[in-house]
């Protein structure tokens, strides 16, 4: 292997490997592995003459024999440091002496050019071997190279990992270790495919992840203080094809980490209103249970924002359901000046409907309610401010596991109170009704006069 690299040289190198072939099998491990990396050096007429091909398929065959001969290691997760041994014994000592008969050709092949460990792990995926040993030793392998790297050849180690850690099943990659390369790829001009199937990986996991790592910075060209983009590229991968394939437990969890990123990024002061939107809607309805938490996180946008038109207010509280709201959420929204006052009447009616289908045990909607951004205007704010603490009062008293006759006796009561609201709001609609159509028959009939400006 140390003879001149002529024409000539390389010819006579591989009569010479050809012979030695034959004897491979007695090969030690260590000659198997100085075979290997003086191949790099001549990797394209190694690979064309099928040379490096054999000496691949013995060294990863030696490692399968060694591994079936030691207790066979598996973890029940990527993100976990012990293993389950074949054997009975559970001591630490036990563990530990595992992980290393599973782990110890991993300083072995760090040696290796990106080259020839796509060729390896290819062909040790044929074997049958662990995947989440392959995507621990992938992770290892990234981190190791990177301390020497220069910038082209970091850029081609992370393709060639992630390329690897693609072709792995995904409960076999953990999460938390696909976010530390995303961080290390945001300085680097990886590929967009690349790109796309580490964002698919960190996608499909998304209920595992943190809030610390969804905060990625955004990126060069940008205001947001977050990337918010990819966040919602991470959304889409999760759903995949629909909410009706996630798993309950997984769209809970997910859902209550995206209410704490919308919150974390709501007082972003150049996040546009689109973008926001689009977070509270990237989840279906049906996902959440409450939406106390992007009433807040919307609070805070609007303080913020506070130059925003009615308008622009509006459209951005269309994100909300009224009707997972709570008791005591609804009483802040009517008393909450950064919102436009048509909200705080929606909320009120939303809670009095849900109270009388509560009483009246149905989930027939409310007759008033056209849509969740209907707009009904009541300009008199004591009775508005009236009706809320009454309903409030009465939503919080009920107590539905509670069967005795004191509690039936006060739910009549309760009911009667209902019926009279409905009655009020009744009549404010008719006046409205009439106001309208008065300022609108003033306005056909008044002139247009010019502006001052």
């Amino acid at each position: 292997m140390e003879m001149n690299k002529s024409a000539s040289g390389t010819l006579n190198l591989f009569e010479q490997t050809e012979k030695s072939l034959e004897e491979i099998r007695y090969w030690t491990w260590s000659e198997l592995m100085e075979a290997l990396k003086q191949c790099q050096d001549l990797f394209r007429a190694a690979n064309s003459s099928g040379i490096l091909h054999k000496r691949l398929d013995s060294l990863v065959g030696r490692l399968a024999l060694a591994s079936e001969a030691s207790p066979c290691p598996s973890t029940s997760s990527p993100d976990s440091s012990g293993f389950r041994l074949s054997c009975d014994t559970r001591s630490t000592g036990s563990l530990k002496n595992s992980f290393i008969r599973a782990t110890w050709w991993f300083e072995d092949f760090v040696e290796l050019n990106p080259n020839l460990i796509e060729m390896v792990i290819k062909s040790m995926i044929s074997q049958k071997f662990e995947h989440v040993i392959l995507s621990r030793f992938l992770f290892y392998y990234q981190k190791s190279r990177f301390i020497t790297a220069t910038s082209d050849e970091k850029r081609k180690i992370t393709e060639t990992v992630v390329d690897m850690l693609y072709s792995l099943n995904r409960d076999a990659v953990s999460c938390k270790s696909l976010f530390g390369i995303l961080r290390l790829t945001l300085n680097l001009n990886i590929s967009k495919c690349c790109r796309n199937q580490l964002e698919s990986m960190i996608g499909t996991q998304l209920d595992q992840a943190t809030l610390d790592n969804l905060l990625v910075p955004s990126r060069n060209g940008t205001n947001y203080l977050y990337d918010v983009n990819l966040v919602l590229r991470f959304l889409k991968s999760f759903l995949g094809r629909g909410i009706c394939y996630v798993p309950s437990n997984r769209l809970k969890k997910a859902t209550s980490l995206m209410d704490f990123y919308i919150a974390e990024v709501a007082p972003d002061p150049c996040l546009k209103p689109s973008k926001f939107l689009a977070l509270v809607r990237a989840l279906p309805d049906s996902a959440r249970d409450s939406y106390d938490g992007i009433y807040h996180a919307m609070d805070m946008y609007l303080e913020v924002h506070a130059g925003f038109s009615e308008e622009e207010k509006m459209n951005i509280c269309c994100g909300l359901n009224y009707e997972k709201l709570s008791s005591e959420t609804c009483k802040h929204l009517a008393q909450n000046t950064k919102f436009p006052s048509k909200l705080a009447v929606q909320a009120l009616i939303s809670q009095q409907c849900k109270l009388k289908n509560l009483l009246q045990g149905t989930n027939q909607p409310y007759p008033f309610i056209d849509s969740p951004c209907s707009s009904v205007e009541i300009d008199t704010k004591e009775k508005k401010d009236e009706a809320n603490e009454e309903i409030v009062l009465y939503a919080g008293k009920i107590d539905l596991l509670a069967e005795n006759e004191k509690l039936r006796a006060h739910l009549q009561g309760v009911q009667w109170r209902v019926l009279e609201l409905e009655k009020v709001c009744r009549k404010m609609q008719t006046q409205m009704t009439k106001i309208m159509k008065s300022r609108l028959s003033k306005h056909s009939n008044a002139r247009s006069l010019p502006r001052l400006c």
